[in-house]
């Protein structure tokens, strides 16, 4: 067995400074089991660190002895729904097909405009994305972080589930204002495929926001302003839509062992 240097003990007293995730969990499933490295971690706490402890144990004592005992519940099924969908999406997913609606709308009532449709179709599924593996926002993160599913199978099967509420919903929208479902669809996946690829590298919150900001202040308000519509967005870059998304998707599964390192950054 390999114990925790007592360099490495300190750093974790002191709430994990300089440490990540990966040893946090290495350090926390090996005190579980060593009484020793736990008794070393109890010297490096401060008098202030053992009060705490202390009165939290006290009181989670007096907690267990006065609370009924728990009903048993059958929890793999639930555990399976976490895993594959954080219900915080559905907030964000709601938001973006209200805002897809606007646009069709938009576009009927000022068909002067270039297509709100194909200007949205790229960031439409980013904010679904940037919750998908999100520790700030996903209430059970922690919980789902230390499962072997966990990084990038988790932020896979996630951003599958907002893909299966968005495309429809730009399907529709596409259909519904006659605009090409090819250009609706393709820089969509493309948007999607690039915030997992530079997910890897920065956290995919901060990718999502990173590539919203740009697409719109690149394409979106200058098309809206000039009320034409992007080369980007024109029949002929179907071809260059398709090799960005297929070069992205390829290039993910390379750096799949970063999302398991990322942190507050995402």
């Amino acid at each position: 067995m390999t114990h925790p240097t007592t360099v490495v003990l300190a750093r974790y007293a002191e709430g994990g400074r300089g440490l990540d995730d990966a040893a946090l969990w290495s350090i926390e499933v090996h005190l579980d089991a060593c009484a020793e490295c736990r008794e070393q971690l109890a010297a490096e706490s401060t008098p202030a660190t053992a009060e705490l402890l202390d009165r939290v144990a006290v009181s989670l004592d007096q907690v267990i002895h006065t609370s009924p005992l728990p009903a048993r519940r059958r929890t793999r099924a639930g555990a399976a729904h976490r895993r594959l969908l954080a219900w915080t999406l559905l907030p964000w997913l709601a938001v973006t097909v209200a805002v897809l609606g606007c646009g069709v709308l938009l576009n009927s009532a000022e068909p002067s405009l270039p297509s709100l449709v194909l200007l949205l179709a790229p960031v439409a599924p980013l904010p679904g994305v940037a919750v998908a593996w999100s520790q700030r926002i996903d209430p059970v993160w922690e919980l789902i972080a230390t499962t072997p599913a966990a990084g990038l199978a988790m932020v896979l099967r996630r951003t599958l589930a907002v893909l299966v509420v968005v495309l429809p919903a730009l399907l529709m929208a596409g259909v519904s204002t006659g605009t090409s479902l090819a250009l609706v669809l393709l820089p969509c996946l493309a948007f999607t495929a690039a915030t997992l690829a530079l997910g890897a590298f920065i956290g995919v919150r901060r990718a999502a926001i990173a590539l919203g900001v740009a697409w719109s202040a690149g394409v979106l308000l200058p098309s809206v302003a000039t009320e034409s519509l992007s080369p980007v967005l024109q029949p002929g870059s179907n071809a260059v839509w398709v090799a960005t998304t297929v070069a992205l998707a390829a290039a993910t599964p390379f750096a799949a062992t970063r999302f398991r390192r990322l942190a507050s950054g995402n």
